[in-house]
């Protein structure tokens, strides 16, 4: 009975969530990447200029405790498009777009939220980045999404043509400037077959959401994923030259690439209003993790010592399980169906997401468990209390784990230099985790562990290789073949014919 309990309360709480006579909402689901928590006007002081993101959490709600469950692209992405945590399924790890390789993906017997919706008459796309998958049983139309404009690897470039004079911002010498990881050359992908952009790739991406979103049947939901503000550091000259008074020219480029993609978002919600389909669209806007910080983590392999992102108020950035790596800028807004200027200060995470538009929806809620909660009832004050207990994390097997609960948080966080064991900060009175309580509060460490191990016992161990290793092995193997096959065609004797 179990199983039908859940169900029926899934239904109920969405049904209880919805304003009287409204029809099934659409979902906007938008996805930055790699951007720092202070680099959007909502989160506090900044000189990049966001007011379409803003506008979104002025209309609507707040999350100062938004989570994402990794601290990386890939596996956060994995848990935000099934509403489970990665760990589940054992994906922790960026993944290689190898597009004959039908076992490195997204596993099959996860559903999508997209799947989930299709199934009860949604419309469905993503547009942007994918990074789950490149082979045909993992292609975006394969889990559940009508619709795909975008790229499957983890990275692109930002313009058409990889050197082009009136595109790349020039160094003093006349080098064009760009990072040191310089992305994906390959053509951009259209429901399988290749597509074309011939402008900033974020303006071509929202270009193309806000059509398919604008001209299409209700009801809908859309990812908008994002590649910016993700290197390589490239953004039109004229962005840039409205931040010439930052300090540092990768700063001056992250800006600009910052900027755009609000102006782009803009773009989408701009659409929807002019169809008359805003008031009734739930905007998700958050990102995949924190902004780079030079020295931590895999971001030492990608960026110099120069900081562009900025995760202020908190430690470390992308790759680490401080603040910094997985809390992030967390909005939502729903004209019709929630309240607008709210502030939610209890701890919220990506899998939610998929958890509330399915309840919102009335989606397929069969197969695997979503980790997520319905925020609705939350959100509306129908419900009290946390919506977790506790939010959890592993690394790779647990290289690096966390815990959270709403009052205290216990971390070992293997690239941010907290190496020596792990450590446990008092989130309420040291948000900033500037404190170390491990030794002084053992009863604290102890509950919290026991909640981290019970939660680890329903996981599966990690299953892939991380990209690089995955291509140093792919690489051998293809060598191995080579010698294989040269010394099976030396000892064949020469083919004679009369």
């Amino acid at each position: 009975m179990a199983p039908l309990r859940s169900l029926w309360l899934l239904v109920l709480c969405a049904t209880l969530a919805w304003p009287a006579g409204a029809e099934r909402p659409n979902f906007l689901i938008i996805l930055a990447d790699d951007l720092g928590y202070n680099d959007v006007g909502f989160t506090g002081p900044t000189a990049i200029q966001t007011p379409h993101i803003d506008a979104i959490a002025a209309a609507g709600v707040t999350f100062t405790n938004g989570y994402v469950t990794h601290p990386y692209c890939g596996p956060s992405r994995a848990a935000l498009v099934t509403g489970r945590y990665q760990a589940r399924f054992g994906m922790e790890v960026n993944l290689t777009n190898s597009p004959f390789d039908v076992h490195s993906g997204l596993p099959v017997k996860e559903k999508t939220f997209a799947t989930r919706l299709k199934a009860v008459g949604y419309r469905t796309a993503i547009v942007g980045k994918w990074h789950l998958g490149g082979s045909p049983p993992f292609h975006p139309n394969s889990r559940g999404f009508d619709y795909f404009y975008g790229f499957l690897a983890g990275g692109h470039r930002y313009w058409p043509d990889s050197v082009d004079s009136r595109h790349p911002l020039l160094l003093p010498d006349g080098r064009p400037h760009y990072s040191a990881n310089e992305g994906c050359l390959a053509p951009l992908a259209r429901n399988g077959e290749a597509a074309e952009f011939d402008e900033y790739l974020t303006t071509a991406l929202s270009r193309d959401a806000a059509a398919w979103a604008a001209k299409g049947e209700e009801p809908f939901c859309l990812y908008l994923a994002y590649n910016a503000p993700h290197q390589p550091l490239e953004a039109p000259r004229e962005l840039v030259e409205k931040y010439r008074h930052l300090k540092g020219r990768d700063r001056q480029v992250y800006a600009a690439m910052v900027d755009a993609m609000d102006q782009g978002i803009g773009m989408v919600v701009d659409a929807l209003r002019d169809a008359g389909k805003l008031d009734n669209t739930l905007v998700f806007f958050l990102s995949d993790n924190g902004g780079i910080v030079p020295g931590v983590g895999a971001a030492t392999s990608v960026t110099g010592a120069e900081p562009f992102a900025d995760n202020t108020p908190f430690r470390a950035g992308k790759s680490s399980l401080l603040e910094g790596g997985t809390h992030v800028p967390f909005v939502a807004s729903w004209p019709a169906g929630w309240p607008s200027g709210a502030v939610y200060e209890q701890p919220v995470s990506a899998i939610d997401i998929a958890a509330t538009v399915v309840a919102l929806g009335r989606g397929d809620a069969t197969g695997q468990p979503m980790d997520g909660v319905d925020l609705s009832p939350y959100v509306t004050g129908q419900r009290e209390g946390p919506p977790h207990d506790a939010l959890f994390w592993r690394l790779d097997n647990g290289v690096g784990w966390c815990v959270r609960t709403p009052a205290a948080k216990f971390v070992l966080d293997p690239v941010s230099g907290l190496k020596n064991g792990p450590k446990l900060f008092d989130m309420v009175a040291d948000p900033y985790e500037s404190t170390n309580l491990a030794t002084q509060s053992p009863a604290i460490r102890q509950e919290l562990a026991a909640l981290w191990n019970a939660w680890n016992a329903g996981n599966e161990p990690n299953k892939y290789l991380q990209a690089n290793e995955y291509q140093r092995t792919r690489l051998q193997f293809y060598e191995d073949l080579r010698k294989r096959l040269d010394a099976r065609a030396a000892k064949r004797e020469p083919l004679v014919i009369e």
